[in-house]
C-alpha cells in the first residue's frame, strides 16, 4: 500500500468511501435513536409489554460481542472481507425484527442487529486508518460525528411519523436497501482495503469475554431498575462479570488511564458516560420538574446536537492542532455545560438554563469525540487497529450504560420518596461533572508516549480508496 497526499474527504480519491461510511454511520445511528419511538407500538402489537426492556438489552449485549468479533476479523481478514458480513448480519436483524410475529422473534432480531452494528462500527475505524492519511482524519471524524448527530435530530420524528401513518415495521425494513447502498459505495471505492499479509492469531476466548462483559452490563442495568435486596445481589454479580469480561478486552492500564492508548480508550468512556448519562436524564427533568411538553423538553437535546455538529466541523478544519489539547478543551466545555445544567433542576428557574448549557456540553463533545478517534489511529499499529477500535467502542458503551444506570437509580430513589427529584438530578449532575473534570485531567496522557532514543517511531501505511 502507498501513502497518498492529503486532499479532502470528498476529493476524487475518497468521495465514494466517505459517502459510503457516512451512510452506514447514519443508518446505524438512526436505528439507535429512532427505535425507542417505535418500540411502544411494536411491543403492544406483539403483546410483549412484560418484555419491554429485553429488545434494548439484547441489542446492547450482542453489540459488545459484535465489536470484538469485528475487530478480530478486521485484523485477520481485512475490512473488505469483514464489512459485508457485518452489514449482512445487521440487515438480517432488521428483517427479522421487521417481520416478527412474536416478541421472542423480535428480541432475537434486535440481538442480531446488535451483533452486526458492533461489527460495522469497529470496521469504520479500521477503514479510516487504511484509506485516509493522518491529515484527513480530523475532517473525516468530524463528518462521522455529524452523521451520528443528525439522526438524533430527525430520527425520533421520522420514526414517529412512519409508525403513526404506516407501520412500525418500516422503521426496520425500510433501512435494508439503504444499508446495502452504503456497503456498495465503500466496497466499490475501496479496492485497496487489503487484508494484512501476516496477521497475528486472535487471542482465544475474546468473544466469550465479550459475552460476559455484555451480560454484566445488562445485569447492572436490571439492578438499577430495582430498589430491593435482590438488586444488590444482581448488581454485585453484574459488576464482577463486567470487570472480568473487560480486562482481556481493553488495553492494559485503561482503568488508571496510563499514558498513550490506554488513556485514549479511557477518555472515550469518560466523554460518553458523562454526556449520555445526563442526555438521558434531561428530558425527564424538564417534563417532571417544570411541566414541559415532550417537544419543548427535546429542544435542549437539539441544541446539544447542533453544538456537537458545529464543533466537529470546526476541529476538522484544523488538522494542525494537537488532539490531546483539543480533547482537554472538550472535557472542560463538557464540565461547564454539565455544571450549568444543574440550574435546570431548580424549580424557580423554569428550566431555561438547559437551552444554553447543553449547547455548551455539545460543543465539548464535538471537540472531544473526533479527537479521540484521531488519537486512536495515530497510536494503534495497523495489525491491531480492529482490536483497539473495538476497545474504544466497548469503553463508550460500558461507560454510557453505567452512567445511564446511575441516573436511573437516583430517579428510582426519588420515585420511592427517598429524595426529591431535583435532588436526584443534581446528584447525578455532580457525579457526571466530576467525571468530565477527571477527563480534563487525563486528556494530556492521551498523547503518544515519547519515543526512546534510538528507537524507530511508529509508522503506518495508508492507501487511497
Amino acid at each position: 500500500m502507498t501513502t497518498t497526499a492529503a486532499g479532502g474527504v470528498f476529493d476524487r480519491a475518497h468521495r465514494r468511501t466517505t459517502a459510503g461510511l457516512l451512510m452506514l454511520v447514519t443508518f446505524i445511528a438512526f436505528e439507535a435513536m429512532a427505535v425507542g419511538t417505535a418500540m411502544p407500538t411494536a411491543v403492544a402489537e406483539l403483546d410483549g409489554m412484560a418484555w419491554y426492556g429485553w429488545p434494548f438489552s439484547a441489542f446492547l449485549v450482542a453489540s459488545v460481542v459484535g465489536m470484538v468479533t469485528g475487530g478480530d476479523v478486521g485484523d485477520r481478514r481485512g475490512p473488505r472481507v469483514a464489512l459485508p458480513w457485518g452489514v449482512g448480519v445487521f440487515a438480517a436483524g432488521l428483517v427479522t425484527a421487521g417481520l416478527a410475529g412474536s416478541m421472542a422473534v423480535f428480541v432475537a432480531g434486535r440481538a442480531v442487529q446488535g451483533l452486526g452494528a458492533g461489527v460495522m462500527v469497529v470496521l469504520i475505524y479500521v477503514i479510516a486508518g487504511q484509506a485516509y492519511p493522518p491529515a484527513l482524519r480530523p475532517r473525516l471524524f468530524g463528518a462521522i460525528s455529524t452523521a451520528w448527530v443528525l439522526p438524533a435530530l430527525i430520527g425520533p420524528v421520522v420514526s414517529g411519523l412512519v409508525t403513526t401513518h404506516a407501520t412500525w415495521r418500516l422503521v426496520f425494513l425500510g433501512l435494508v436497501p439503504l444499508i446495502a447502498v452504503g456497503l456498495l459505495l465503500v466496497l466499490s471505492a475501496g479496492r485497496q482495503l487489503a487484508a494484512p499479509e501476516d496477521p497475528a492469531p486472535s487471542p482465544p476466548g475474546r468473544r466469550w469475554w465479550a459475552v460476559l462483559a455484555g451480560l454484566g452490563i445488562a445485569a447492572l442495568q436490571y439492578a438499577g431498575q430495582r430498589l430491593d435486596a435482590v438488586a444488590v445481589g444482581v448488581a454485585a454479580v453484574g459488576l464482577v462479570a463486567l470487570v472480568a469480561g473487560l480486562r482481556p478486552l481493553l488495553p492494559a492500564g485503561t482503568a488508571w488511564a496510563r499514558r498513550g492508548l490506554p488513556a485514549v480508550v479511557a477518555s472515550r468512556g469518560l466523554l460518553a458516560g458523562a454526556f449520555f448519562g445526563m442526555d438521558a436524564l434531561l428530558p425527564l427533568t424538564l417534563t417532571s420538574v417544570h411541566g414541559y411538553s415532550a417537544t419543548a423538553a427535546g429542544i435542549p437535546l437539539t441544541a446539544g446536537a447542533l453544538g456537537w455538529a458545529a464543533a466537529s466541523n470546526l476541529q476538522g478544519r484544523r488538522p494542525d492542532l494537537r488532539r490531546e489539547r483539543l480533547l482537554r478543551v472538550g472535557f472542560a466545555l463538557l464540565a461547564v455545560g454539565l455544571a450549568g445544567t444543574a440550574l435546570a433542576a431548580v424549580p424557580a428557574l423554569d428550566g431555561w438554563p438547559a437551552y444554553v448549557s447543553w449547547a455548551v456540553a455539545g460543543l465539548g463533545m464535538g471537540l472531544g469525540m473526533p479527537s479521540v478517534g484521531v488519537l486512536l489511529l495515530d497510536q494503534s499499529p495497523e495489525h491491531r487497529r480492529g482490536a483497539d477500535s473495538a476497545a474504544l467502542q466497548i469503553s463508550d458503551v460500558t461507560a454510557s450504560a453505567l452512567c445511564v444506570g446511575l441516573a436511573g437509580v437516583l430517579v428510582a430513589a426519588a420515585t420511592a420518596g427517598l429524595l426529591s427529584l431535583p435532588g436526584a438530578v443534581v446528584g447525578a449532575i455532580a457525579a457526571f461533572t466530576v467525571i468530565a473534570v477527571v477527563g480534563a485531567l487525563v486528556a494530556p496522557r492521551a498523547a503518544a508516549p515519547a519515543v526512546a532514543p534510538g528507537a524507530a517511531p511508529h509508522t503506518t501505511t495508508l492507501a487511497a480508496s
